[in-house]
């Protein structure tokens, strides 16, 4: 017996079966007309870059749990690409000279990452990127938050079936050292705390801050600081928020987009200032959707040129498990429209014609490849979804006339050829 490679695709990635691809592609394309409507144009990249720019700027959980490296023949250090925004960085700071700032820009690029599968993770996703790059203002930011509510609007969701959930990391930086008394040298590893507050339990909380070197009165103050909401804002120096864009919107028309935590801080290195994640408010798929936020010195990489954008990745994989929770995942679309059958072999290029102009009126049109018996061929279409078929008999044909059946109602008339479109969409 012949041993049989496996069918299954590789741990953590997905095959998409043609009736998963056509939810796929209705989800994404309401997405994409939200975006080009607000002026953002698509653009790809590799999906193999220089391993470096994650390593420099993507944080260590990136850098080293999750990388897919691989070395060239030519001893050239590449990755397969676990986010698309220093991609995009590297190619706005090559092309800067010849860009009319700001720009905003969209794209939808495969990602991998080397992650334990589980709900919501998988180890090959697709997001749409949106980024705003060249500007420091605060209209960025509001126009970055009205864009999710706008695609989150596009694919059903109301406004109680998500949170965007805001914060300024200068913000709560000033609220660490200056309230809580974290040095400048426990920053980063605090942050990562705050990262996993509610992911964790309060023992490995204070475990973890124990390590750090808090204090348990520090920890209690971190604690009470993290779930005060928008009253920390009030304990912050003024200096600090006349700074902060977040500070502006939160003061802007555009507040009620958001709900400012201090808890939000995004695990990504290159964060500066403003960050936020979208959450499903039901209490079945509770967890963030996707995020993202402001970087000032990503583009520093590459340029020396100070290129400020904002943006967010919004993945496939959180974003299909919260159309699923609240019922709004699209049904695919049937395979055709209608299906041309001749009768005989020989009426074969008669219902190629027949097609021919069937599609060109845009209607998505069949003919057997091989043909059987009439009835097994109405079998066929149905199960493929048709809602009318066209019959060409011998007769009829040689009188200049088709026969058109609608598959739901049973009703069928005799029509002239000329009139087989029309006949058609009255039937469906």
């Amino acid at each position: 017996m012949p041993e049989y490679l496996p069918t299954a695709p590789a741990k953590g990635t997905r095959d998409f079966l043609p009736a998963e691809m056509s939810v796929r592609t209705q989800v994404f394309g309401h997405l994409y007309d939200v975006l080009e409507l607000r002026g953002f144009l698509r653009y790809d990249g590799p999906i193999l870059e220089p391993a470096e720019i994650y390593e420099r700027k993507s944080g260590q959980e990136i850098a080293d749990q999750q990388l897919y490296t691989l070395t060239t023949k030519g001893g050239e250090r590449l990755a397969l690409r676990p986010e698309m925004t220093p991609s995009v960085a590297r190619m706005i700071a090559g092309n800067a000279k010849s860009l009319q700032f700001p720009v905003r820009w969209y794209s939808h690029p495969n990602c991998h990452r080397y992650e334990r599968p589980q709900r919501g993770r998988v180890r090959e996703h697709w997001q749409i990127n949106a980024d705003i790059f060249g500007s420091d203002s605060a209209n960025c930011e509001i126009e970055i938050f009205e864009l999710v509510h706008d695609m989150m609007s596009a694919l059903g969701a109301t406004p109680d079936m998500f949170q965007v959930r805001a914060n300024d990391r200068n913000l709560l930086s000033s609220a660490l050292t200056d309230i809580v008394g974290v040095t400048t040298e426990q920053l980063p590893q605090v942050f990562t705390l705050v990262d996993r507050w509610e992911k964790s339990d309060r023992t490995k909380l204070s475990d973890t801050a124990t390590e750090i070197g808090l204090t348990d009165k520090q920890f209690e103050k971190l604690t009470e600081i993290l779930s005060s909401g928008s009253a920390l804002l009030d304990e912050l120096p003024e200096q600090v928020k006349e700074n902060s864009n977040l500070v502006k919107v939160l003061n802007s028309g555009a507040a009620d987009l958001i709900t400012f935590d201090p808890m939000i801080v995004r695990g990504l290195a290159y964060y500066t200032s403003t960050v936020f994640e979208v959450f499903d408010t039901s209490p079945e798929n509770r967890r963030a959707l996707f995020g993202g936020g402001r970087y000032s010195d990503l583009a520093s990489l590459f340029t020396s040129q100070q290129i400020p954008g904002i943006g967010f990745g919004m993945g496939d994989v959180t974003l299909i498990d919260f159309l699923d929770t609240h019922g709004l995942t699209p049904k695919p679309r049937s395979e055709v429209d209608v299906v041309v059958i001749p009768v005989t072999e020989e009426l074969t290029d008669a219902s190629r014609e027949v097609a021919g102009r069937l599609r060109k009126a845009g209607l998505r049109t069949s003919t057997p490849v091989e043909l059987r018996k009439l009835g097994k061929e109405l079998t066929r279409a149905d199960k493929a979804g048709a809602r009318a078929v066209v019959i060409v008999g011998q007769e009829d044909w040689d009188a200049g006339n088709v026969t058109v059946r609608g598959l739901a109602t049973r009703e069928q008339q005799t029509v002239a050829l000329d009139g087989v479109v029309e006949a058609v969409n009255s039937s469906l």
